[in-house]
């Protein structure tokens, strides 16, 4: 059930409702799973996907049958190896050894992990994380290998971060090493799902042939989200930012956090805004080999949303207060609109568009970004021209085509779609307010009472019992009762 605060900000958005709308009603997946014929570890697992993440969940569970499970069984994996990771009570000691061998604990049948702390979000995922091995097992031979080098790889290179004194203390220091980090935790991930997909003949076999297009899938999206959780992470005493890059712009990282110093912290998050911006481009190459309707939804939605996200913290003093996310409704719409390449392009031109428009001559990297965002919008035209036949004759006064015209009813239609939902929004509000005010009434209230007090300019009722309550009451009871 929505709350007062909710209601009321999608009365004055209606855009937004008709878009949580649409998602939640009309959608409709291109695959669909039975969990009738699950087994109960199975069902069990995506109850662990569901809980770990929803955005994820949500695209997974729409996949290719060839890949449902892989993938679902492929994020678990990589999050109960996270989860040991980030887990700041548990002893180096102990830490690393699982950490190196987690590939191997894959084929362990009721292998389980019960030394993370109280605390630890996904904690329950590794207590019971013998039903996710009983699962991997059943995956196809080629799968499993796929899984387990990924597997072993990420164990490895969160075992040497966990052991780098220096990153635990002052955090990460050059771009050489940020990218190294992002390649560590979310590279390798875009390259065990390019594996997988090309394995089971979904995408192109090129893209395995050009490593740094899945690698700017995953730095995309990880570096985005690090821009994002920079509160988060400071307040867990966690550095992801280089120092080479914020120390440009403060002398010391807490002073990011000082508003007196908020123009030079925008002017960093802006160049951290820069760094994410130059993987945009392979993005949208990347999902250009991908030949499934379920495997291109899966891979483009997350990246419209990191882009979405991206415009949304690009100086944005927010983001040093507190965790900003895009809305319900703008999410629910990247969702709806993300279903092929050009739509993608579109929503990347979008958002591009709007971070060029914020960015200001008083930023140290003002070319810089201009220059990047300008890079993205060139190489989006070179696969979606804007200047088609159909425009340039519109534009010399030719008739207008078949689909144009369409494309024009279409967009009236949704103009008068998001006035029905607004007036609807406020009928609603309105026969509720009158519901209520009819149940008062009955209950006895005095609304004659209270329009006399308002007449006479009084908007704040009087204490209980005081004289002046005494003197309204006499006034307006019948005495003679």
């Amino acid at each position: 059930m929505p709350s007062a605060s909710e209601l009321l900000y999608y009365a004055v958005h209606p855009n937004q409702l008709r878009s949580i709308i649409q998602w939640k009603v009309w959608h409709s997946p291109v695959h669909e799973r039975n969990p009738e014929k699950e087994s109960p570890e199975l069902r069990r697992c995506f109850e662990f996907l569901d809980q770990t993440s929803r955005s994820f969940s949500a695209v997974i569970k729409e996949l290719h049958p060839e890949l449902l499970v892989p993938v679902a069984l492929f994020y678990l994996i990589l999050r109960g190896l996270d989860t040991i990771e980030d887990d700041m009570t548990i002893e180096l000691s102990k830490k690393e050894p699982v950490l190196r061998n987690f590939q191997n604990i894959l084929d362990k049948e009721g292998w389980t992990y019960s030394d993370n702390g109280p605390k630890e979000k996904d904690r329950q995922l590794l207590v019971e994380f013998d039903v996710v091995i009983a699962e991997f097992c059943k995956v196809k031979p080629v799968y499993r290998t796929i899984i387990k080098d990924i597997t072993k790889q990420m164990g490895n290179g969160m075992a040497d971060y966990a052991n780098n004194a220096e990153h635990n203390t002052n955090g990460v220091n050059t771009v050489a090493d940020y990218d190294l980090y992002c390649h560590y935790v979310a590279g390798l991930v875009g390259e065990g799902l390019t594996r997988l997909f090309v394995e089971s003949g979904l995408a192109n076999p090129a893209l395995l042939e050009r490593s740094h297009l899945h690698e700017s899938m995953g730095c995309f999206l990880q570096k985005t989200n690090i821009i994002r959780d920079v509160r988060e992470d400071f307040d867990d005493k966690r550095r992801f930012w280089p120092k080479v890059i914020w120390s440009k712009h403060v002398s010391e990282f807490e002073e990011l956090f000082d508003k007196s110093n908020e123009d030079a912290a925008l002017n960093c998050i802006s160049e951290m805004c820069l760094n994410s911006l130059r993987h945009a481009d392979e993005c949208l190459f990347y999902l250009a080999g991908l030949k499934e309707q379920s495997v291109f939804n899966f891979c483009a939605i997350p990246q419209v949303m990191a882009v979405a996200t991206l415009e949304l913290v690009f100086r944005n003093p927010h983001v040093f207060q507190r965790n900003v996310k895009i809305t319900k409704g703008d999410a629910c719409q990247l969702m709806v609109d993300s279903t092929n390449l050009r739509s993608v392009c579109n929503i990347f031109r979008t958002y591009i568009r709007r971070i060029h428009k914020k960015n200001t001559p008083k930023d140290p990297n003002f070319l810089n970004i201009g220059i990047a965002c300008a890079k993205i919008e060139q190489f989006i035209e070179s696969i979606f021209p804007s200047q088609t036949p159909g425009a340039i004759g519109q534009a010399r006064g030719k008739p207008v085509s078949a689909a144009d015209a369409e494309r024009a009813k279409d967009d009236a239609e949704a103009r008068k779609e998001i006035l029905f939902v607004f007036l609807a929004v406020i009928g609603t509000l309105l026969l509720i307010s009158l519901i209520m005010v009819g149940v008062a009434y009955l209950a006895g209230a005095r609304f004659d009472v209270v329009l006399s007090e308002l007449r006479k300019g009084k908007f704040s009722p009087p204490v209980p019992g005081s004289e002046e309550a005494q003197n309204i009451i006499l006034q307006h009871d019948h005495g003679e009762l």
